[in-house]
């Protein structure tokens, strides 16, 4: 600013939508800062380009601008305008004004139709072994708080052990952290996300007295175990909090598991295909089913076999057009089945969540009618995963869906398990969040 110079700082994750992208740009160019007078809002609504641009006129023409968008692989999935536009900024605005864009993808996999303008390219070499490390250190003070941030929620509060942690004795843990990563990954995000991993449980035996902090070698004896599982677990997001080999819980794995959105919902559309008979399809994701006629005889006929329930004999296996069915049956929003969503299938199977139930193995994928796949996963799991998904029971006390929860359960002879899936089912009817593209799915697949 002392130079005449105003730099705009953006991130396209957070910035997702061309309102949120258009407002941060002129706000940080008009040096407009956020803050309780101004009711943390800008008081400008830039929604479309021609006010976006209208904006920037009336910046000084005789200063200086650069706009920094990190992230920028994200502006593709944007209006297709929008790059284009950032890219011809200064002969559409006549102004001096720069456009970076930060990311790790190469430019030619930012193709688009009309084509872009020639840009200048600037590739980044990889950090060095001591460039990391000054990177790592760097974490020195955000390491230190999450460790008395630990300690303060403890039910000892003494602190004095961390004076002992000196700059000198993280300088040797990173060096030491590096010696067994640095030949497998160089990712800066995720070797700082592993290294504040592996910080907290290296200093527990300071903590606890056991060891000095003087001691390297002991502290290299101890640590070694929880950096061999946190190595065979680079990229699965797991943590470490299993790493004295404890059996891990249900709950606790999907606390600690990170697995994309839409993942999400094939894994709880995964659990309800092999937990629920396939005729009750219709009945359950599709609005207008018609009516259930003989039902008292359909009861007791369950009646007599209440023994062999779906969830006493196991998970039942379900092939991949049931699963996309009841996956755009329960998902608030219309997605095209792509690559990308196939693949998630995938990601699921190696995580161990989803376990093949045919003799092809998954050779039979793409084709769908082949491969057949089983749920490995139980309720508890589910809920934790429809809880970060937004398909939890929030509104399991409200008086509707549970008088459905307990009809459901006097006229299907269901357990408690049973009782839980269906009121979530029930949940999702009652919210009316089934699309019409779900719809179609569902009776495609009833036929």
């Amino acid at each position: 600013n002392a130079s005449g110079l105003r730099c705009a700082h953006i991130n396209a994750i957070s910035c997702y939508t061309n309102k949120l992208l258009f407002e941060s740009v002129v706000r940080q160019l008009e040096g407009v800062e956020l803050a309780p007078a101004n009711n943390y809002s800008y008081d400008r609504k830039l929604e479309y380009a021609k006010d976006f641009l209208a904006a920037l006129q009336h910046l000084n023409p005789a200063g200086s601008y650069v706009i920094v968008v990190q992230y920028a692989e994200r502006l593709r999935a944007m209006a297709h305008n929008l790059l284009p536009l950032f890219l011809q900024l200064p002969e559409a605005t006549g102004l001096n004004v720069s456009v970076v864009l930060l990311s790790s993808l190469p430019f030619e996999k930012f193709y688009i139709k009309t084509g872009l303008p020639p840009i200048v390219k600037l590739f980044v070499p990889e950090y060095t072994r001591n460039e990391m490390g000054r990177i790592l250190m760097n974490d020195y003070a955000s390491h230190i708080a999450c460790l008395a941030e630990q300690q303060g929620n403890s039910s000892t509060n003494d602190k004095h052990w961390l004076s002992a942690l000196t700059e000198d004795f993280h300088c040797n843990y990173v060096n030491l952290f590096l010696g067994t990563f640095w030949k497998v990954c160089r990712d800066v995000k995720e070797l700082r996300l592993v290294a504040a991993e592996c910080f907290l449980p290296y200093c527990e035996p300071i903590r606890d007295g056991t060891i000095p902090a003087t001691d390297a070698i002991n502290l290299w004896r101890h640590i070694t175990k929880t950096l061999r599982i946190a190595l065979s677990t680079m990229y699965m997001r797991l943590g470490t909090q299993h790493s004295a080999g404890r059996p891990a819980k249900d709950v606790t794995a999907a606390q600690y598991i990170e697995l994309p959105y839409y993942a999400k919902y094939l894994l709880i559309a995964a659990y309800l295909a092999s937990n629920n008979a396939t005729k009750e399809d219709k009945r359950l994701f599709v609005k207008n089913h018609g009516k259930q006629r003989k039902r008292l005889q359909a009861v007791n006929a369950r009646a007599k076999v209440v023994e062999k329930m779906t969830t006493k004999l196991g998970p039942k296996a379900f092939n991949i057009d049931r699963l996309l069915a009841i996956f755009y049956a329960i998902l608030d929003e219309k997605v095209g089945l792509t690559c990308n969503l196939m693949a998630q299938i995938s990601t699921l199977v190696h995580l161990k969540l989803l376990a093949y139930a045919s003799v092809d193995g998954g050779a039979g994928m793409l084709d769908g009618s082949v491969t057949r796949l089983k749920c490995t996963v139980g309720l508890d799991f589910i809920m934790y995963v429809g809880r970060m998904g937004s398909v939890a029971r929030s509104k399991l006390q409200q008086p509707g869906v549970k008088c459905l929860g307990v009809q459901e359960q006097h006229i299907w002879h269901t357990d408690l398990i049973e009782l839980c899936y269906l009121t979530i089912v029930l949940q999702m009817i009652e919210r009316s969040i089934v699309t019409v593209y779900g719809e179609f799915c569902i009776a495609q697949y009833v036929g």
